[in-house]
């Protein structure tokens, strides 16, 4: 139980109470049960930490449950991505469950409801059934199958499970209220047919049970003692317990569905139906794209688990929905991998530095820091010589008192290297500055404790060595859409927000040791952002991901 004046969230409080008012830690299991239809996503973020934070708070098993009731949208592709998604984040669950263990369980217990009377076969199309349902303020109207005799509703439930009918002629219904206020307790569909191969159990069975009467019971069998969902799902609630009341047994426990809000992200959609069409049209590459919201693309962009557990414990858990801006993720990336990430060197955009008084044909290798954030990261050797590469953006002819770095007559230090002034530079026929040519002070090497190596200029630049750097391919990815919520407009498809932007594929010359570099590490180009290694990387071509900038710009972006 919690520790005296420890801040709960209002689940927290609901198993507390529970604790207090006759349960023990003992009877205490949660579960994460998605739907296997495709990649998780950073909504999904939120119930995976609640879930199996709240089994790490109380010491109690989190199963991982697999709500595979759909065989025609479910894969064994999306079941694998799930797992390695959730033990990326760093969780360990109890058991590996799937609703497809139940289907026994399931039918034993529909033909038990079809026996007492609480459900029936009904043979409408689902037009006729639509008709029938009513409206928020109008009571729907019975099913002329509804009082079918118990031996003709096992007759033909059984027929159904027995393969003898096609998809649509019937259905399994339960008998509840059609006249109740809450349209979802008007006879429920249970069953239907489907002539789909499912992805465990193949062709065993040709009728399916559907989500609602499939979860509370399944939360039934694990045991499970607080089955938490999202508010989409409130009004679902006394339908779960409805179905709970014809199976429960008094001496075990019986699962509590509570609800939370979901959290959205701005400048993204976390709908699965409309992430896989993003995937299907092609306008990104995969589920795991790093433009995506997936938290496949998120590791693949270079997003520790850290990180988005950091950012989904800020955002904790309400009751009521709102937009969480994509800005708060992206500071808590910054914020770990500025721990972790060695500081390296890389140029972007380059324009070539001659030192013109630097000896021909010299090279020499300076001692650099890794990561000024962590004394035990240590040094590295990176090389000197007379032609280097400095981004465009970090020289100008002219420039106000205000600009801190390359100027014609001004001066600025290359990190961990020497002092250098610019004198002139070369142009190309349109005008474009294609090489600068600047002297350099010998005695002002960075750490060598001269007099000169310690005088101050204003600028310190980035920049690696012609001779040395390694060509890479650099992805920078930025937000895929340029409105905020892209979604929730009545009058545009999320798809008009599109940002065109959101990818640009650059060639960039890096420092030579980042040949050494493995899929997946982590680094800081200086100055420039993070990055991480993406997996079409090869021993002859790296390819980098722009993870997240040193500084939220897109604030300023907006603003033009």
């Amino acid at each position: 139980m919690s520790e005296t004046g420890e801040s709960l969230n209002f689940i927290e409080h609901i198993v507390e109470e529970d604790l207090e008012n006759g349960y023990s830690v003992s009877d205490l299991r949660f579960r994460f049960p998605p739907e296997p239809n495709g990649y998780l996503h950073i909504g999904h973020a939120s119930s995976i930490c609640l879930n199996f934070g709240l089994g790490l708070r109380y010491n109690a098993p989190v199963n991982l449950r697999f709500d595979d009731t759909n065989p025609i949208k479910e894969e064994q592709a999306y079941v694998d991505a799930i797992k390695r998604d959730v033990e990326w984040l760093g969780y360990t669950w109890d058991t590996e469950r799937y609703a497809s263990d139940n289907f026994q369980q399931l039918y034993e217990w529909a033909i038990k409801l079809v026996k007492e009377g609480k459900a029936y076969v009904d043979s409408q199309s689902s037009e006729e059934m639509a008709a029938q349902k009513g409206t928020p303020y109008e009571p729907g109207s019975n099913s002329p199958h509804r009082n079918r005799s118990v031996e003709k509703n096992l007759e033909l439930f059984e027929g159904m499970k027995d393969g003898k009918f096609e998809e649509g002629a019937h259905v399994l219904r339960a008998k509840i209220d059609m006249a109740s206020q809450n349209m979802l307790m008007r006879d429920p569909i249970m069953y239907r047919v489907l002539h789909k191969p499912h992805h465990r159990t193949n062709t065993d069975w040709c009728i399916y049970p559907m989500y609602d009467w499939t979860h509370g019971e399944s939360d039934y069998i694990e045991q499970i003692s607080h089955s938490l969902c999202t508010l989409e799902f409130a009004m679902h609630r006394e339908l779960y317990d409805w179905f709970l009341d014809q199976v429960v047994d008094s001496e075990k426990i019986r699962p509590k569905q509570r609800e939370f809000a979901r959290r959205n992200l701005s400048h993204t959609v976390v709908s699965k139906r409309k992430l896989l069409q993003l995937v299907e049209q092609k306008v990104v590459y995969g589920w795991d794209d790093p433009r995506m919201p997936t938290i496949s693309g998120l590791r693949r962009r270079g997003y520790t688990p850290e990180a988005i557990r950091n950012f989904a414990d800020t955002i904790g858990i309400a009751k009521r929905e709102n937009l969480i801006d994509v800005s708060l993720l992206e500071f808590h990336a910054r914020e770990h991998l500025n721990k972790i990430a060695p500081r390296v060197m890389a140029v972007l955009d380059p324009v070539k530095v001659v030192i013109t008084n630097y000896p021909e044909g010299e090279e020499e290798w300076l001692e650099t820091e890794n990561n000024p954030e962590d004394e035990s990261a240590g040094t590295r050797q990176i090389p000197f010589s007379k032609e280097i590469y400095i981004e465009r953006a970090d020289f100008k002819e002219e420039a106000n008192r205000k600009f801190f770095r390359l100027k014609l007559g001004g001066e600025v230090r290359l990190k961990s290297a020497y002092i250098i002034k610019a004198e002139s530079c070369s142009k190309d026929s349109e005008g474009n500055i294609v090489e600068i040519q600047c002297s350099y002070d010998p005695k002002s090497k960075s750490g060598s404790g001269t007099e000169e190596s310690m005088r101050k200029v204003k600028g310190t630049l980035h920049w690696v060595s012609v001779k040395h750097a390694i060509e890479a391919e650099v992805r920078l990815y930025d937000r895929l859409f340029s409105d905020e919520s892209p979604d929730t407009h009545k009058d545009k498809d999320y798809m008009d927000f599109i940002n065109p932007d959101a990818l640009e594929v650059i060639t960039a010359y890096l420092e030579p040791s980042l040949r050494k570099t493995k899929i997946g590490d982590r680094v800081q180009f200086q100055r420039l952002g993070y990055f991480c290694v993406d997996p079409d990387s090869s021993q002859e071509k790296l390819v980098f991901n722009r993870t997240v900038g040193l500084r939220d710009t897109w604030a300023k972006i907006q603003d033009k």
